[in-house]
C-alpha cells in the first residue's frame, strides 16, 4: 500500500512538473514581444511632467536575458496561450505622436488597453483599432489626443470605453447617437470633454448595463432625457459644465444604485424633488450652479452615505432640514449663494467629520452655537454675507486644522486678539472685509503662523495692525477703503520680504512712506496699488517683478524716473490725477509687456515719445489733460492691439492720424480739446474704423466736408452683436496672482460726459454705447445722408459748426438715438416730420439755425422745451409761441424708417437732461480696477484645464 501512494506521489510530481515546464514554453511570443519593444522605441519618457508621470513601466522592457515580455511591467498574458491580453501603460510618461501603423495593432488578442496620462501630441486616434477584434476596455483618457474618434472603435464589442480628458474640444465626435448605437454591452462610458455639441442621445436610455456615464464638458444643449436618471445599474452620473444643457430630476421612479450624481454648471431647473432619499448609496451630490429652485427636502437626511454635496449658486430656500444632522458621514458641504435662512445652525454639529462648510452668501441669522467648535477637522469655512452675529470668532480658535476662514460682511465689531488668532496653527487665509473691527497691540509670537492671504478691506481701520509685521509668508495683503492715516511703515513687511505678491493700500489716508524711503524692499511683488490715497512725494521706485502698478488719485510730484522702464514685467501702470511733469521717458512705450498705459491728468509736456516698435502689446494708452505738444507719432501704429486711444486736453497740432484705421481693435478715439486742424478727407485711403464705438473729435480746428468716408467704414455702428448681454469695455490680462496661481486683472474704461460746465461719471462704459462728437469745429457742406447707416448710435453732435443744407430723413434710422445735437450751424429747411419717430430720443437741439416751416409732433417732440429749437425764425408750432398757419401740424403716420422698440436706454435721466443745450464734447477716461475677487473674495482664475469634478476652489 505505501508502495502505490509512492507511485501516485511521484506521478503527480511528473504531470506538475511536465504542466510547468509546457507552460513556460508557451510564454511570450516572439512577435509579440517585437510589437512591444517597436513600440517603446517610438515614444520618448518625459519624466518632467508631474501631472501625468508616475513611473515609466517600458523601463523594465528588455529583450535580454528571457525575453519574456509577460513579466514585464504593463503587460499581462493569458495563462494558457501565453498571448498578450492586457496592456496598461497610465502614468508611464510616454510622449510622442502615435503612428497610423502602431505596432500595438499586432497584438490581435489585446482584451484590455490602457494607455492613460500620457502625452501623445495631439495625434489622431488611429483607424487600426479594428485588428484588436477581441478588445472589450479601452481607456485613452488624459493623453492630448485629438481629431474626430474614429467610427471603428464603435463596432468593437466595448464594456469599457474612455477618452475623457483629452486636451479641451481638440476630440470631437459628431453623431454620437450614431456612434453608440451598437456599444450595447458597455458598462462605463466616459467621453468628457470630447467636443459633441449636440442633445444627449435619447438611445443612452436603453443601456441598461451602464454603471458609470461621463459627458461634462461636452457642449451638450438640449434637454436630458429623464429616464437616463432611471437606468438599473447607473452608479455614477457625471454632466459637469454642459451649460445649455436643461432638465429636471425624476419626479417618480427613481430608486437606482446611483452613488455619484454631478450636474454642476448646467441649466437644470425645477425643485430636488422628495424622492432623492430613495437613493440610499448616494455619497456625493453636485448640482450647482444651476437654476435649481424651491426647498430642501427633509428625506435629503436619509442618504447616510452622503460625503460631498454643493448645491451652490442655485435659487433654494428657506430653511435646511433638521434632518441634515444624521448626515454624518459628510465632509464637504456647499450651500453657498442661495436664498437659504434660518436663525439656527444647531444642525451642523453633529456634523463632526466636516472639512468644507460653505453657507455664504444666504439669509442666514442668529449666533453659532457654542458646540459649533465640536468641527475639529474643519479645513475650510465660509460664513461672509450672512446676517450672523454674536461672539462669533471665539467659536473658532479651537478648530485647529482651520485653513481658510471667511467671515467677511458679518457686521462683526469690536476689537479682535491677534494672540487668539495665531492659535490658529495652519490658517493660511483670513478673510474679515466689510467689518468695523480693530486689533490688539499686545505682544504676539506670531513665528510659526503660516497665514499667506490676508483680507481686511473695508474694516474701518485707522492703523496698519501691528501683527503684520510678524507674519513671515503673507503673500496677499489687501487693506483698502480704510481710513489708516500716515505714513507706511517699514515694520509693515518686515518678515515678509521675500513672499509678497499683492499689495493693495487704496483708497486710504496714506501720506507717505516712512523716513520718505520709496525704495520698496518687496523683490517678488507682482501687484502694488496705492492708489487714492494723500501721498504727497516723488514716484517710488518699483521692484523688479511688479506686473501690475496702480499709484493714480494721489499728489506725486516731479518726474518719472527712466529706472521705471527696467521693471521688463510691466503689464498695467496707472499714474493718472498727479501733479507730475516733466517729459514722458521715450522708454516707456518699449515695455514690451505693457497693455495699459495711464498719464491722465498730470503735466507732462512736451512731445509723446515716438518709440513703439512692432512687439507694442499696449490696448490702452490715456494721455489726456496733460501740456503735451507736436503731432501723433506714426509709430502708435504698431500697437495693432490697441482698443482705446484718448489724447484729449493737450496741445497737440497735427491733422487727423489716417493710419489709426490700420488698428482693427480700435474701439474709442479721443482727440479733443487739441490743435488738430484741415480737413478729415483721404480720397486715395482705404478706411476701416470696423471696431470704432466712440469717436470725439470735438473743439479742434477740423475743416472741410464731415468725414463721409471715415463715418461710412464704422461698421460697429451699424451691426452691433449681443445687443441682448449687458458686457463693458474692458480688458482682462493674465498676471502672477502669487507664486502657483495665474489670474485675471479686470479694467474697465470710464466716461465723463461733460456739459455747459457739468460732468456726469459713468465708471463702466457699456458695449452698446455708439457716440460720435464732432463739435466745435469748422465743419461745411451738407450732412451726409449715409449718416442714417449708423443705426445703433446713441449719440451725435454736431453742434457749433458751418454746415449747410437740410437735416438728412435718414437720421429717423437712428432708432436707438437718445442725443442730438445740431445746433449752432447754419442749416435750412424743415425739421423732418420722420424724426418724431426717435421713440428713444431724450435730447434735440436745433437751436441757432435757420430751419422753417412745422415742429413735429408727437412722441419725444412734445417733451422738449423752446430752447431746443430757438433762434431759428422760421420755425413755428408747439413749444415755440408763432403757431402755423395754413399747415397740418398733426403727428406724422407710421413712418417708413425702422423703428425697434426693444433697445432701453442706456443713460440716465439726470444725464438725458443735463445735456440738453450746446455741447462741448465728451472725454472718456479709464479707471484700473481692482484684482478680481468675488464675494468671498477667492481669486476668479482662469485655468488651462478646467475641474472635471465638482465647483472646486
Amino acid at each position: 500500500m505505501a508502495a502505490l501512494s509512492l507511485y501516485l506521489l511521484l506521478s503527480c510530481v511528473f504531470l506538475l512538473s511536465l504542466f510547468h515546464t509546457r507552460f513556460a514554453e508557451v510564454l511570450c511570443h516572439e512577435d509579440e514581444s517585437s510589437a512591444l519593444m517597436e513600440f517603446k522605441r517610438s515614444f520618448r519618457i518625459n519624466t518632467t511632467d508631474r501631472q501625468r508621470c508616475i513611473y515609466p513601466k517600458v523601463h523594465s522592457w528588455s529583450l535580454d536575458g528571457s525575453g519574456d515580455c509577460c513579466s514585464w511591467d504593463g503587460v499581462e498574458c493569458a495563462e494558457v496561450t501565453g498571448r498578450v491580453i492586457a496592456l496598461d501603460l497610465s502614468n508611464s510618461c510616454l510622449s510622442g505622436t502615435m503612428s497610423p501603423n502602431t505596432t500595438l495593432f499586432r497584438l490581435v488578442h489585446l482584451e484590455s488597453l490602457n494607455l492613460a496620462f500620457n502625452s501623445f501630441n495631439f495625434s489622431p486616434i488611429p483607424y487600426g483599432f479594428s485588428n484588436l477584434s477581441r478588445l472589450q476596455y479601452l481607456n485613452l483618457s488624459f493623453s492630448d489626443f485629438s481629431g474626430e474618434i474614429p467610427h471603428i472603435i464603435s463596432q468593437l464589442s466595448l464594456i469599457s470605453l474612455d477618452l475623457s480628458l483629452n486636451e479641451d474640444g481638440l476630440l470631437h465626435l459628431p453623431k454620437m447617437g450614431d456612434f453608440i448605437h451598437n456599444l450595447t454591452r458597455l458598462k462605463k462610458l466616459d467621453l468628457s470633454y470630447v467636443n459633441l455639441s449636440s442633445p444627449v442621445p435619447p438611445i443612452l436610455a436603453n443601456f441598461s448595463s451602464l454603471t458609470l456615464l461621463g459627458l461634462s464638458y461636452c457642449g451638450l444643449n438640449g434637454d436630458f432625457p429623464v429616464s437616463i436618471f432611471q437606468l438599473p445599474n447607473l452608479e455614477v452620473l457625471q454632466f459637469y459644465a454642459n451649460f445649455d444643457l436643461s432638465g429636471f430630476f425624476p419626479k417618480t421612479h427613481w430608486g437606482s444604485p446611483l452613488k455619484s450624481l454631478n450636474l454642476g454648471w448646467t441649466s437644470f431647473s425645477g425643485g430636488i424633488p422628495t424622492l432623492i432619499g430613495n437613493l440610499s448609496l448616494l455619497n456625493e451630490l453636485i448640482a450647482g450652479p444651476c437654476h435649481l429652485s424651491g426647498l430642501l427636502p427633509s428625506s435629503m437626511g436619509n442618504l447616510s452615505h452622503l460625503t460631498t454635496v454643493s448645491l451652490s449658486a442655485n435659487n433654494l430656500q428657506g430653511q435646511i432640514p433638521i434632518s441634515f444632522a444624521n448626515l454624518n458621514q459628510l465632509s464637504e458641504l456647499q450651500l453657498n449663494s442661495n436664498n437659504l435662512s434660518g436663525d439656527t445652525l444647531e444642525w451642523v454639529v453633529n456634523l463632526t467629520k466636516l472639512t468644507i462648510l460653505d453657507i455664504s452668501d444666504n439669509r442666514f441669522s442668529g449666533e453659532l452655537p457654542s458646540s459649533f467648535k465640536n468641527l475639529k477637522q474643519l479645513r475650510m469655512l465660509y460664513l461672509s454675507f450672512n446676517k450672523l452675529h454674536g461672539d462669533i470668532l471665539s467659536t473658532m480658535w479651537n478648530l485647529k486644522d482651520l485653513e481658510y476662514l471667511h467671515l467677511d460682511s458679518l457686521n462683526l465689531n469690536g476689537t479682535l486678539d491677534a494672540n487668539d488668532l495665531f492659535k490658529l496653527k495652519n490658517l493660511k487665509t483670513l478673510q474679515l472685509s466689510s467689518n468695523n473691527i480693530s486689533f490688539s497691540k499686545t505682544f504676539i509670537n506670531a513665528t510659526s503662523s503660516k497665514l499667506a492671504r490676508l483680507y481686511l478691506d473695508s474694516c474701518n481701520l485707522t492703523e496698519f495692525p501691528q501683527f503684520i509685521g510678524y507674519l513671515s509668508e503673507l503673500v496677499e495683503l489687501l487693506l483698502p477703503h480704510n481710513k489708516i492715516q500716515g505714513t507706511i511703515p517699514r515694520w509693515t513687511w518686515n518678515n515678509s520680504r521675500e513672499s509678497l505678491y499683492n499689495v493693495d493700500l487704496s483708497n486710504n489716508l496714506l501720506t507717505g512712506f516712512e523716513n520718505n524711503q520709496t525704495n520698496l524692499p518687496l523683490p517678488n511683488l507682482r501687484y502694488l496699488d496705492i492708489s487714492s490715497n494723500l501721498l504727497e512725494t516723488i514716484l517710488p521706485i518699483l521692484p523688479p517683478l511688479v506686473e501690475v502698478y496702480n499709484i493714480s488719485n494721489n499728489f506725486l510730484f516731479g518726474e518719472i524716473p527712466t529706472p521705471i522702464c527696467e521693471v521688463s514685467s510691466l503689464v498695467m501702470l496707472d499714474l493718472s490725477n498727479n501733479a507730475l511733469n516733466g517729459k514722458i521717458p521715450r522708454c516707456l512705450g518699449s515695455i514690451g509687456s505693457l497693455i495699459l498705459l495711464n498719464l491722465a491728468r498730470n503735466k507732462f509736456h512736451g512731445m509723446i515719445p515716438p518709440i513703439y516698435p512692432n512687439s507694442c502689446t499696449l490696448k490702452m494708452i490715456d494721455l489726456r489733460e496733460n501740456r503735451l505738444r507736436g503731432i501723433v507719432p506714426r509709430s502708435l501704429g504698431n500697437c495693432q492691439m490697441l482698443e482705446y486711444l484718448n489724447l484729449g486736453d493737450n496741445q497737440i497740432n497735427d491733422t487727423f492720424p489716417f493710419w489709426l484705421s490700420k488698428l482693427a481693435y480700435l474701439k474709442v478715439i479721443v482727440l479733443q480739446s487739441n490743435k488738430f486742424h484741415g480737413p478729415i478727407e483721404c480720397h486715395l485711403c482705404q478706411l476701416n474704423f470696423t471696431s470704432l464705438h466712440i469717436l470725439d473729435l470735438s473743439n479742434n480746428s477740423f475743416n472741410g466736408k464731415l468725414p463721409s468716408k471715415l463715418l461710412g467704414s464704422c461698421h460697429a455702428m451699424k451691426v452691433i452683436d449681443g445687443q441682448d448681454e449687458l458686457a463693458y469695455m474692458s480688458i482682462d490680462p493674465l498676471i502672477n496672482i502669487t507664486h502657483t496661481y495665474v489670474g485675471r486683472v479686470e479694467m474697465t474704461y470710464a466716461m465723463t460726459l461733460m456739459n455747459k460746465g457739468a460732468e456726469t461719471k459713468y465708471e463702466k462704459i457699456s458695449t452698446i454705447l455708439m457716440a460720435i462728437d464732432l463739435s466745435h469745429n469748422k465743419f461745411e457742406g451738407f450732412i451726409p445722408e449715409h449718416i442714417g447707416d449708423l443705426k445703433f448710435l446713441r449719440m451725435l453732435n454736431l453742434s457749433h459748426n458751418f454746415l449747410t443744407g437740410s437735416i438728412p430723413p435718414s437720421l429717423a434710422n437712428l432708432t436707438v438715438l437718445e442725443s442730438l445735437d445740431l445746433s449752432l450751424n447754419n442749416l435750412v429747411g424743415e425739421i423732418p416730420q420722420q424724426l418724431a419717430s426717435l421713440t428713444f430720443l431724450e435730447v434735440f437741439d436745433v437751436s441757432h439755425n435757420q430751419l422753417s416751416g412745422p415742429i413735429p409732433r408727437g412722441t419725444q417732440f412734445d417733451t422738449f422745451g423752446s430752447s431746443s429749437f430757438a433762434m431759428n425764425e422760421g420755425l413755428c408750432g408747439s413749444p415755440l409761441p408763432n403757431r402755423c398757419t395754413n399747415v397740418d401740424n398733426t403727428p406724422p403716420p407710421p413712418s417708413s424708417f425702422k423703428v425697434d422698440h426693444e433697445e432701453d436706454s442706456l443713460f440716465d435721466l439726470d444725464w438725458k437732461i443735463m445735456l440738453a443745450g450746446a455741447g462741448v464734447g465728451f472725454l472718456v477716461g479709464v479707471v484700473l480696477g481692482h484684482l478680481i475677487i468675488d464675494k468671498k473674495s477667492r481669486w476668479f482664475l482662469h485655468s488651462s484645464k478646467r475641474m472635471a469634478k465638482g465647483w472646486n476652489r
